[in-house]
């Protein structure tokens, strides 16, 4: 049981190359701010949390412009085709 216990658990290394792949995922920016160190996990993961709740913003923003803009149009004409090819 103990041996199955020790398997599981995740080594330094691993949670290294995970906020490495973490820390890849944040804008430019963000990158840059902790350029000069090592960033410590908690405020990568503060700042990952931040950056999906301003993604999740953006994509509520555009799905409200995208109803405006396809309840303006006529749904048999060739834009709003191509917005329906675009969105499958």
């Amino acid at each position: 049981m103990s041996g199955r216990r020790a398997s599981s658990r995740i080594t330094d290394d691993e949670i290294n190359e995970l906020i490495s792949k973490l820390q890849s995922l944040l804008p430019e920016s963000s990158r840059r701010r902790g350029a000069t160190s090592r960033s410590p996990a908690t405020k990568l993961l503060k700042e990952m949390c931040s950056y999906i709740k301003s993604l999740h913003r953006e994509v509520d923003d555009l799905s409200e412009r995208l109803s405006e803009l396809m309840a303006t149009m006529d749904s048999n004409s060739p834009q709003a085709d191509i917005i329906r090819s675009l969105l499958r």
